[in-house]
């Protein structure tokens, strides 16, 4: 199979170059090429299993948590790869952070979960901890909601609020991109709207990457999309075109329901 052809990314954020990836024996993504625009979202989709959730590990090293992850190519964020040994791993995830499927505040107040990342950076000022609480909270559309409960249990807040609260912890450290895999996938249609409002807002400010099983949801927030399967990228592109009028037969066959 020809790889796909991919568009023409002025400023990308990120490079992804022949990209491969194995669990053990078993290889999830075949030779992966494409380019992260900077301050703009693209969406990962595909059918399950298709290898966008472990394309978006990649991109900040989560993999290697994995037993049995070997990986082939290059991921280059700042011009250098992130596979290089002397990369530190920590400060590549605080430069680039992660959102989850399931919201998973920690055990503490709201107040520390936002607080949580600059302490471990070295941020001691109670002063300087609560504007970052204050500017994260507001970042993630979440502190008219909870100034008021900024010192009860992050898990006393709905399901929504929990998954905002997430990624103000994400933006409380400053990164440059942020990745979220599927995060709307376990809150209602209100709490998916705000979250969708809320990326709009910060694409802004961020390049965003987010692993979508929605296509209604990766047409309305994102400007790039790239459609995975079987560990292969079939079609990376403007989100509009790839939705309109897709390349290859297997987008169209997709995103027209025929199979997935």
């Amino acid at each position: 199979m020809t790889a796909p052809a991919l568009p023409l990314i002025e400023k990308p954020a990120m490079r992804v170059i022949d990209l491969k990836l194995w669990y053990g024996s078993s290889l999830a993504l075949d030779s992966i090429s494409l380019d992260l625009p900077e301050r703009r979202i693209t969406a990962f989709i595909g059918p399950s299993g298709c290898g966008k959730s472990t394309l978006l590990r990649c991109l900040n090293r989560m993999n290697d948590l994995v037993d049995g992850v070997r990986t082939e190519g290059s991921v280059l964020f700042g011009g250098r790869s992130i596979f290089d040994p002397e990369v530190d791993v920590n400060a590549l995830r605080k430069r680039i952070g992660m959102v989850f499927q399931k919201s998973n505040p920690f055990p503490k107040t709201v107040y520390e979960n936002v607080a949580y990342g600059p302490r471990i950076h070295g941020v001691r000022a109670k002063g300087e901890l609560d504007g970052i609480v204050e500017r994260g909270l507001r970042a993630a559309a979440l502190w008219d909601e909870v100034k008021d409960r900024l010192h009860e249990s992050a898990l006393q807040l709905s399901g929504g609020q929990q998954q905002r609260l997430c990624i103000a912890r994400a933006l409380a450290v400053e990164p440059e991109v942020l990745l979220l895999d599927e995060p709307c996938s376990a809150l209602d249609p209100v709490a998916t709207a705000k979250i969708e409002e809320l990326l709009l807002e910060l694409r802004e400010h961020y390049t965003i990457a987010i692993v979508t099983h929605n296509m209604q949801q990766a047409a309305r927030v994102s400007d790039y999309t790239a459609f995975l399967y079987l560990g292969r990228l079939i079609e990376f592109g403007e989100t509009r075109e790839l939705f309109v009028k897709p390349r290859e037969q297997q987008t169209q066959d997709y995103i027209t329901g025929r199979f997935g």
